[in-house]
């Protein structure tokens, strides 16, 4: 179909200037011969009408500047082969100046409509081709599924519309490997131009450079969220300038170009999202499964290792240190193996909130005496403010959170130092701080904290799987909240987390 346009196009020009003055000449002349042998049986005015075909005639086939010729070579013709004295240019009748007057504005008005019309006609023809060439080249677009198929489509279309090569720069053509790439393109292209194309998101041409094997067209590949790059076309050295019609179908197909690459684009964010999910839900099915397993046996392996305390007689002094420590290893991996499971049902989302309105202070001191013996060498300062209200939350799931917290402050922190937990109200939430006076988070390291298996010190001594942080965040954003690290200005590390005040209920006095 795209040859066809071509072909359509091409033929319009196929006679020379002189070939058409010829065949005016001709047909003028055509129409005096067959007129002659008429003149006793039609009058004057007929003949006329015959030259006046003629010229419409020449105005539709042979274009504007022909008809013109035709209409002065008819008045020519006809005053001096049919109006008397014949075969002179002398006038018997002054009448029949009007005639030649009228009749040349006749010819040269009929001329010009008719050629008006053929060349409007030619015209809806090229862009009635255009428009098909580019419907083609959206449809091949529309079924592409990676972004050689979108260059290959676009080059070979630039090519046989407008015998021109094409290349696409993509935004993201900045990296080291862009100068070798530039390198092996079929012409040079203008990094400035280029960049004046992206930056501006207007068409940058330069004729000068035309045919010298740069590129002369730079057009932006603008989608509807942003510009994905720019379409770079260099012509021939013998190329004609660029008329306006065809510089309107490239801007189309850099459209068209743009919303394929766009359409990519998201495709591949949509399959690299879906296959994070799918990663995701089965590493937590692993989790969950291993955690399900193991919480048997090691509760089992606990119980029977406090049981060896039990043993009558007592066991000698050594046993029982081995004892000890069977129930301090086990006990930590089935703390481990609880974190797993609870990581685990948070990411899967089945985690129902038990929400309901109560003090913060309490699930403060349940988690504190929960943990005992862990803060025993550290001292936790409370500092709450009087008019602190209810809020509405889960109280086994926040107490998590501050057991994770505080064990982090005391396994971190020096013996002996305080660890301070600090509350006050922003605005519509209440902000919670628990910071220590250790050595605090190392720097670059805070967005990477509370992700899965991510520690603070990866070469610590300290025990631990980096799971206490990734549970609180899970915890604090399913009610509404934020979680972050920070270090302190005078020293240590800073968890700051805030939970929504929402409306409390109204509490009624009891009457005396």
């Amino acid at each position: 179909m795209q040859d066809e346009g071509k072909a359509v196009i091409k033929s319009t020009e196929r006679f020379t200037p002189w070939q058409r003055t010829l065949l005016t000449a001709l047909a003028c002349s055509a129409t005096t011969l067959l007129a002659t042998p008429l003149l006793g049986h039609l009058d004057l005015a007929n003949i006329v009408m015959l030259f006046l075909l003629t010229v419409l005639l020449i105005a539709v086939s042979l274009g504007r500047s022909a008809a013109v010729l035709a209409a002065v070579l008819s008045v020519l013709l006809f005053d001096i082969f049919f109006v008397p004295p014949r075969f002179s240019l002398a006038v018997s009748n002054i009448q029949y100046l009007v005639t030649f007057a009228v009749m040349l504005a006749t010819a040269l008005i009929v001329g010009q409509l008719a050629a008006g019309l053929k060349q409007k006609a030619r015209e809806a023809q090229i862009r009635e081709q255009g428009t098909q060439a580019l419907y083609e080249v959206a449809r091949q677009l529309a079924g592409t599924l990676a972004l050689e198929q979108v260059i290959d489509v676009a080059r070979q279309f630039i090519r046989i519309q407008l015998n021109a090569d094409a290349v696409i720069l993509l935004k993201d053509d900045h990296d080291p490997e862009a100068a070798a790439k530039l390198s092996k393109l079929p012409f040079r292209v203008e990094t400035h131009l280029a960049q004046v194309a992206q930056d501006s998101g207007q068409l940058v041409r330069d004729s000068d450079i035309a045919g010298s094997g740069y590129a002369s067209h730079y057009l932006p590949l603008r989608a509807s969220m942003r510009i994905r790059g720019v379409l770079a076309i260099a012509f021939p050295a013998d190329s004609p300038d660029l008329p306006p019609e065809n510089l309107a179908m490239l801007e189309a197909l850099a459209s068209l170009i743009a919303i394929a690459i766009e359409r990519l684009h998201y495709v591949d964010v949509a399959q690299t999202t879906q296959l994070d999910m799918v990663s995701e839900r089965l590493r937590s099915s692993i989790l969950s499964a291993l955690s399900h397993d193991l919480r048997t046996p090691l509760t089992a392996l606990v119980g029977l290792a406090d049981s060896l305390f039990l043993v009558k007689p007592a066991l000698p002094p050594p046993a029982l240190e081995t004892a000890q420590a069977m129930h301090e290893q086990a006990a930590r991996l089935a703390g481990l193996v609880g974190n797993l499971l609870d990581m685990a049902r948070l990411n899967a989302g089945n985690v129902t909130l038990r929400r309901e309105w109560q003090p913060l202070e309490e699930v403060i001191g349940a988690s504190i005496k929960l943990l005992g013996t862990a803060l025993a060498a550290h001292p936790v300062r409370v500092a709450l403010p009087a008019d602190l209200p209810l809020l509405e939350f889960d109280a086994v799931l926040i107490e998590r959170v501050f057991c994770n917290l505080l064990e982090n402050a005391a396994k971190y922190a020096p013996t002996g130092t305080e660890v301070d937990i600090v509350a006050s109200q922003l605005g519509e939430h209440v902000e919670i701080r628990v910071s220590d006076h250790g050595p605090g988070f190392p720097a670059g390291k805070l967005s990477a904290l509370f992700e899965m298996f991510a520690r603070g010190q990866t070469e610590s001594g300290k025990p631990g799987t980096g799971l206490g942080l990734a549970i609180c965040r899970a915890i604090i954003e399913a009610h509404g909240g934020e979680i972050s690290a920070e270090n302190s200005p005078d020293g240590g590390a800073c968890i700051r987390f805030t939970l929504p005040k929402g409306v409390p209920p109204v509490v009624e006095e009891e009457s005396a």
